[in-house]
């Protein structure tokens, strides 16, 4: 089956997605050349779907191609997964009214212009990715996520190549700890994540009910749960429900951009960080997003690491 996607412009869909491949091979989300693939678990079976586009950011087609599906059900939740994946649904040219005077946002949106935040549609994928990323870089957390992928999630074909379905909740609630030890998790790390997995797999945590709740009620829910603090919670909001209400001021990558952009480079307090990101309201989840890609490309213009 295949369905095809005009986006409002503008989408810089090559940029958007290149989180996918900067820090390491990600056997989830694949990324070649105009070239996407994931795939989509509908009714317990996993489809393997690829997005393809033609076009550039003020004019860009997609075109998604589920190869063995025969019902609408499969091309529905693969459309539903790229909409959100892609940022779709985020009003864009709001954002950018709202900063046009910004002496450091105006710049940044012209240079980016069409860069939208990836957002992880499955709340499960998005929290144990949020445990990898805690307290290392982010090479080595897509390293030791895709280990854990390739290990406990299913690998499905499509078109020569292979996706991984990231593993389900039931499949890492029996994993051991001293498995994922051997994948470099840390004693805690798995702990963490066979802990969350039992949890959902028990009925005990409705990851799907979080959707619903306001931000507050969120991150209370996440931080009772053991391994997850503020920083994860927030991470949550903004790049797994596409809150855009929200700024993740404890992170470290967070502080530094806006330390880099607002305060040549002397550091900045959360609370600081959390008092100008809320001038922004309903954009900030956008402007974290734009100061991090900016610092990237300062950096490699720099010819640092990203």
């Amino acid at each position: 089956m295949r369905a095809c996607l005009s986006p409002d412009a503008p989408l810089d869909l090559e940029r958007t997605l290149s989180r996918y491949r900067i820090w390491g091979d990600d056997p989830v989300n694949r990324l070649t050349d105009r070239t996407f693939r994931r795939a989509v678990r509908v009714e317990g079976q996993w489809h393997a779907y690829e997005v393809t586009w033609e076009g550039e950011r003020d004019a860009i087609s997609m075109q998604i191609t589920v190869p063995r599906a025969t019902r609408v059900a499969v091309m529905d939740a693969a459309l539903d997964e790229v909409r959100h994946i892609c940022g779709l649904d985020l009003d864009l040219a709001a954002f950018y009214r709202a900063v046009a005077r910004d002496p450091v946002l105006s710049p940044l949106t012209r240079r980016l212009r069409g860069l939208r935040p990836t957002l992880t549609p499955q709340a499960f994928e998005m929290l144990v990715s949020s445990i990898c990323a805690q307290q290392v870089n982010l090479p080595f957390a897509f390293a030791v996520r895709a280990r854990l992928v390739r290990r406990f999630g299913a690998a499905v074909g499509i078109g020569g190549d292979v996706v991984h379905a990231f593993p389900e909740p039931a499949v890492l609630a029996r994993a051991r700890v001293d498995e994922l030890r051997q994948m470099q998790f840390t004693t805690r790390k798995a702990e963490y994540i066979v802990g969350l997995a039992r949890q959902v797999a028990d009925g005990q945590l409705d990851l799907r009910d979080l959707a619903s709740r306001s931000n507050q009620r969120v991150i209370e829910t996440l931080t009772a749960v053991r391994g997850f603090g503020r920083w994860t919670a927030e991470w949550f909001l903004a790049r797994g429900l596409g809150r855009g209400d929200v700024c993740p001021a404890g992170d470290l990558g967070v502080r530094r951009a806006f330390e880099h952009f607002y305060n040549r480079g002397r550091e900045l307090s959360e609370r600081a960080i959390r008092r100008r990101a809320r001038a922004w309201g309903p954009h900030q989840n956008l402007v974290v997003h734009y100061l991090l890609a900016g610092k990237r490309d300062a950096l490699a213009r720099a010819g640092g690491t990203p």
